[in-house]
């Protein structure tokens, strides 16, 4: 982990999952925390080495690689949190994330790992799009959902840190099917991302980039093969084929091998968020036959 410098107040901790991090008139504020303690402290004990404050830090979405260091935040340095309303629900009830992945039902003890369900931790401030005061900050919200339902983004002199709204190419590329919940919202963020305004922007996964218009593209590209790619096993099939078959044979075409059913059950979501927007733009259908649910053109 790297703290970096983009220009006077605003820094970034680079790592496999990015943290964001401002710093004003004394005082600092956090775009996240990392997955776990670990992750945390690390942070903590970077900024104490270089002198720098920490007061703040807003949580862009429920996923716990983003929000699983806020428990341990809050408990050492009693840090004011803010969050997005629906994904505070999240961040508070963890346990939430694996039950939702388990279509509802409380989750097998293989999900409850520190991947999907992070530590439960009270959030003190709800946020919304639009403009925001914390301390000496002054930031613009911006909703950036499809990866969640709720994710934001934050922008503080015109830099955004745009949280898992979109991969920077080097880190897309270890994503075969990156995980959205919704992929009408995922390509509506891309087409609002394109037109932001701003001189540069931090990813969630891959380095700063100040002209990430190639990035945007690529993601793009991404979703739009994957959507392609359902339709033609599709048609290959005569156009009709069990959910389940047709998740099988989309996730061998991306040759996938699920090391776990946490890991498998990501895939699901965002192959489920692909044939929603097919429904939604009356390509496909969702049909029951005989206790089967089936996909048709």
């Amino acid at each position: 982990m790297e703290l970096k410098k983009i220009n006077d107040s605003c820094f970034y901790f680079s790592s496999a999952v990015n943290v964001g991090y401002l710093m004003t008139q004394g005082r600092g504020l956090l775009i996240d925390t990392g997955i776990d303690d670990s992750s945390i402290k690390k942070i903590i004990r970077i900024l104490e080495n270089e002198n720098l404050p920490l007061d703040y830090c807003i949580i862009t979405h429920a996923h716990t690689d983003h929000f699983g260091g806020a428990s341990f935040l809050k408990k050492k340095a009693g840090i004011k949190l803010y969050a997005p309303k629906l994904e505070r629900a999240i961040i508070e009830n963890p346990i939430l994330e694996p039950v939702y992945l388990w279509n509802g039902a409380y989750p097998l003890k293989e999900l409850r790992n520190k991947f999907l369900e992070g530590k439960p931790v009270d959030v003190d401030v709800s946020i919304v799009p639009g403009f925001l005061e914390v301390g000496p900050f002054a930031l613009e919200v911006v909703s950036l959902p499809g990866h969640s339902v709720e994710q934001v983004g934050i922008i503080h002199n015109e830099l955004l840190y745009a949280a898992d709204a979109y991969f920077a190419k080097e880190a897309l590329k270890k994503h075969l099917v990156p995980f959205i919940t919704d992929a009408e919202q995922t390509l509506q963020t891309f087409e609002k991302l394109k037109n932001i305004g701003v001189k540069g922007s931090v990813p969630g996964h891959g380095e700063f980039e100040e002209d990430f218009s190639e990035s945007i593209a690529a993601n793009i590209e991404v979703h739009m093969n994957k959507i392609k790619q359902i339709v033609k096993i599709l048609n290959e099939n005569q156009g009709r084929m069990p959910f389940d078959l047709l998740l099988q044979e989309f996730l061998n075409g991306n040759g996938i091998e699920s090391r776990s059913i946490g890991q498998f059950l990501l895939f699901r979501t965002s192959f489920t968020a692909y044939i929603t927007k097919l429904v939604h733009e009356g390509s496909a259908k969702a049909v029951m036959e005989n206790n089967q649910l089936y996909i048709t053109r």
